[in-house]
Order: C-alpha cells, then structure tokens, then sequence
C-alpha cells in the first residue's frame, strides 16, 4: 500500500508525527470536529468495506510522515464513483460533450461500470473544460473551466480518497476548501489568534492569478512526496493537460490549474502546503522575534505580526519564496497595516488617523472599542459585496415582477435567510438589517411598476416585509468562544 523513502521536499521536510501535533497545538488550532479524525461514511455513500479501507490509509499517513502510498487507485471503486455522481448538482451546468446530469442518470449503473473499466485500464481520457465567466465583486470577469461530467465523477472520488492522506498533512491554520472547515471557522480563528496574542500589524497577503500561475512541475514534485501510485498522477496530469475550450478553439493549458475543476481546490491546497504553510511554520520559528499569527483560506492569506521589523522582514523574504515558485503577491490587495489593541493610541500619539482596515472572507475587520472601553474586533459586511448582491437581487426582481406575490415573497426570504445565515455575527446587526430594508424597497419598485393602477404603498408593502423577509438578528457567537469550544 505505501513504501517508506526520504523526502525529496526542495525547502523544508514534512514534520515527524510529533512535531506537527506540537505545531497544531502551538497554532491553538485543532482539527475541525468531523474532519480527519471522522471515519468515512458506510453504505450508499462509499461502499461496503471503504471506510475501514481509508481509515488504514488516514492511519498510516498520520503515523509516518515520510511514507509515499503506492497503491491508491483500487479505492475508486464503483461504490465511490456512484457517490461522486450523487452529490454533483443535478443542474450543473454541462461540459464540452453536453451531457447533463439527468442524461447520464438515464443508465447510471451501465455508465458508472464503463467509467469505472476505462479509469483501471487506462483507456480513460480526460475532456478539455469548457471556459465560462463569472462576475467579480470589482466588476472584473472570473474565468472558470467547466468540465464535463465524468471528469467530476472521477475527480470527486480521487479527492476522496486523497484527502485521507492530505487532511492529515495540512496544517492547522490551512482552512480553504477542505472537509470539516467553513469560512467561519477561519474567521473564528483570525478573531482569536488577534485577541490573544500580540499582534500589532496585520499583513493581508493576495496571490495573483494564483490558479492560473499554480507550476505543473513543482506540483508534480510536490504531490511525488506523498503518492508513488503511477496511475493516480497519471489522471492528475491527464486533468491539469486536457485545455480549455473556449469560442470553438483549444488551447492547452501549459501551467496552473483550471478554476472550478473538482481537483483543483485540493491542488492548489497542496501546493501552498508546501510552497507557502510549511515555510511559514518553519520562518515563524527561526527568524520571528514575537507573536506570528496566520489564516490562509485558498490564497487568501492573513498573517499577523507582534513586531513591525518581524513583518517587514517577513514580507520581502515572501516576494522572494514566491518568485522561486513562480508566483506573485498582488500589488493592489497585497498591504502591511498597523492593527491590533494598541493601534488607536499609538497612532493617536503619532497625529495619525484611525487604523486601517482589512477584508477577509466577505468582512471588513476594524479596531473598535466594546461598551466597557476594551479593544474589540469588529467585523461588518464589505460594502461591494452588499452592493454587488443587492444588484443581483434587482436585477431578478425585474424578471420575477409578474409571478405572484407569495412567490417572490418565498424567494426573497430564501435571499435574506442565507445572507442572514452567513453576515449575521455580533457587531453587524446594522448591516443586515440595511441589506433587509434595500431588498424591501427594491421589491417595493419591482411591485409598483407592475401596474400603472398600483395599490401597493409604504404600509401595505411594509405588512409584506413582516410576512415574508427574516429579521436582522445575530446568528453566531462571539469567534473566540466557538473557536475555543471547537479546538
């Protein structure tokens, strides 16, 4: 199953067992509940017999730092392949063959046994990703790849059974896309990391073009640290080489990953494990003369500092770790501010203004006081991101103008809920409660503009409001208190 060998990592070696459980503890950030420790799911989801066969995998990853796994691929069985289906969007968009999830669904069982024969034989191909756009919140367009619905398949089962190795690896202060960690619990983490160490400036770090810069040769080494099975990087290389097809034409894809694939989350994870967390871990403890803190959410990196000399120093040594990867920090969302409990006074005594502020993960965090006077993290809703939504939100309204009220009014809630469910934390009421009231005025104009003969005024439209749209009303704890009953 696995074969035992020196690692080849170019920089800095994989922790023996002992030290990276010291490292997690060090950190103060223990794995999420349900996350490695977890045991896979039996039955429907993974199969008969699959999870005591990850479980042994899991163990042995965890016990011996340096064992590179030389058979994997017998773990994409049938049973796995069928799961991977079953939790693929039904109305995912389609790929370059067009083949939809409700058209391979027609003879699953045939399909998933001809998929299954083509990946253990090698006969199987991996298809080019269709190229889409999204909107960003700065108006700019996020190219994606859309692949086509067997590749998912695949992917999905590969990352399975990979992340029974690599959520062992995976430090504790990595949280983007990984099982058992949400958005919230790197927030949670960045709140308590700055309450309870000394932390006076904050380095929020941005890597440009991350997806499309990722080095396909550094991968390879990276991901030869861990998997000596030929046949699973075989399929990796298949993915990272099939192209993109975007307008009729192909192009191939020469470096980095395509963006929205199912591999390329615990890709771009890997690589920043090594490029990036494992030096981090390393540089924090040879050359920083105070507190360091980090949160990394993909490539979305948060880094705070006790000492100004510490982040400066720090922040030169990055641009050049980074260049030898082939990768960038982005000059505009890349900033060293002064942050933290002592901020306001010290930059006061200079003449200075207010501290800065940073976002992270759809907040702005801010230097606040509490009502008893102590230094307190606020977090409000970054303005573009309410903007952009509420844009969004207007822009369906006008579609949706003639469906009847109870319609609109059962989406609408849906809209409010899930903004509330993910905005709601102590200090950002206000927030809420003004994203609540433009959807009801926007709803309001899209009601009026129905008719020319409209009855709908401020006190109807208001009784509707209160009918349908939530409250603002917190929705989570203080981040320290979760963080500490998580860890």
């Amino acid at each position: 199953m696995h074969e035992r060998g020196k690692s080849d990592n170019p920089v800095v070696p994989a922790n023996p067992p002992d030290k990276a459980l010291a490292a997690e503890v060090g950190e103060e950030r223990g794995l999420a509940k349900g996350n490695t420790a977890s045991k896979t799911r039996p039955g429907h989801w993974a199969g008969q017999g699959a999870p005591r066969a990850l479980d042994r995998v899991r163990r042995v990853a965890r016990e011996d730092k340096e064992a590179r796994f030389t058979a994997l691929l017998h773990h994409v069985d049938l049973a796995r392949l069928r799961a991977a289906y079953w939790v693929i969007r039904p109305t995912a968009a389609p790929g370059v063959d067009g083949v939809t999830w409700q058209d391979y669904g027609q003879d699953l069982v045939a399909n998933l046994r001809d998929l299954h024969d083509r990946v253990h034989s090698g006969r199987y191909r991996a298809r080019p990703s269709r190229r889409a756009y999204i909107p960003k919140a700065d108006g700019r367009l996020r190219p994606l790849g859309i692949t086509a619905l067997e590749d998912k398949i695949v992917q999905r089962a590969v990352v399975e059974v990979l992340n029974a190795i690599y959520e062992v690896d995976f430090l504790g202060f990595s949280y983007g896309f990984r099982p058992g960690r949400k958005p919230h619990d790197a927030l949670d983490a960045l709140a308590a990391g700055i309450l309870r160490k000394k932390v006076n400036w904050v380095l929020d770090a941005d890597i440009r073009d991350f997806f499309t810069k990722l080095g396909q040769a550094w991968l390879g080494k990276f991901l030869e640290h861990r998997i000596a099975d030929q046949r699973i990087l075989r399929l990796i290389r298949k993915w990272l080489a099939a192209g993109v097809i975007e307008n009729g034409e192909w192009s191939p894809t020469l470096e980095g990953s395509p963006q929205g694939a199912s591999v390329s989350p615990l890709l771009a994870n890997v690589y920043l494990h090594y490029v990036l967390d494992l030096w981090v871990q390393w540089w924090r403890r040879h050359h920083a003369h105070g507190d360091v803190i980090i949160v990394r959410w993909a490539d979305e990196v948060i880094v705070g500092f006790d000492y100004h000399e510490d982040a400066q120093r720090f922040l030169t040594e990055l641009r050049e770790r980074f260049a030898r990867f082939g990768l960038e920090r982005h000059p505009d969302k890349t900033r060293l501010i002064e942050f933290g409990r002592h901020a306001a006074w010290r930059r006061a005594a200079r003449g200075l203004g207010k501290p800065q502020a940073f976002d992270f993960l759809g907040f702005t965090h801010l230097c606040a006081e509490s009502k008893k006077g102590r230094f307190w993290l606020r977090r409000i809703t970054i303005t573009k991101r309410m903007r952009a939504k509420l844009r969004e939100v207007n822009d369906q309204l006008k579609r949706r103008r003639h469906q009847p009220i109870p319609e609109q009014g059962q989406w609408l809630a849906s809209v409010v809920r899930g903004h509330r469910t993910y905005y709601a934390v102590p200090g950002n009421t206000d927030a809420v409660a003004a994203f609540r009231t433009q959807v009801t005025r926007h709803w309001y104009k899209a009601l009026r503009r129905r008719s020319q003969r409209s009855r709908i005024n401020w006190e109807r439209m208001n009784r509707l409001a209160n009918r349908w749209l939530p409250p603002a009303r917190v929705m989570h704890p203080f981040p320290e208190l979760r963080f500490a009953a998580r860890t």
